[in-house]
């Protein structure tokens, strides 16, 4: 007798679910790059640079969640029923996340620029407390 495990939250059988370890590991290791770097900076780009990386690491955990082994994408036009697919919901928040990233470092870009130009530097540690 052969018996089939589902995964409690989704229904799937547990072996249609990603059981490999290494995509969270390599979000996990962009995100600690990332931080070591936010943390070391010594100069404002740089420290956006860095978020930058850090926010890399949130696009690879977030389509490792949406990931599933042997699924297509979600395309229900001409698949037939019962056909895993991806998470579209994480490759939307994926895109969206992009989108937010590439917004903030733009606004981040332009408040160093603005700094640099009212203060003559972009070392945060050479920058002095605001004047009113």
């Amino acid at each position: 007798m052969t018996t089939t495990t589902t995964h409690l939250a989704t229904g799937l059988p547990a072996d249609a679910l990603t059981g490999d370890p290494l995509p969270y590991l390599a979000a996990g290791w962009i995100l600690l790059a990332g931080l070591h770097g936010l943390v070391t900076s010594r100069h404002a780009v740089h420290a956006v640079g860095c978020l930058s990386v850090v926010q890399a690491g949130t696009y690879v955990l977030l389509l490792a969640v949406g990931y599933r082994r042997g699924g297509t994408a979600p395309y229900f036009t001409d698949i037939p029923p019962g056909t895993p697919v991806t998470d579209p919901v994480a490759h939307a928040l994926t895109l969206t996340d992009v989108v937010v990233g590439a917004a903030v470092s733009a606004l981040l870009l332009a408040l160093v620029l603005q700094t640099a130009k009212r203060h003559g530097t972009a070392d945060p540690d050479a920058l002095t407390g605001l004047k009113g």
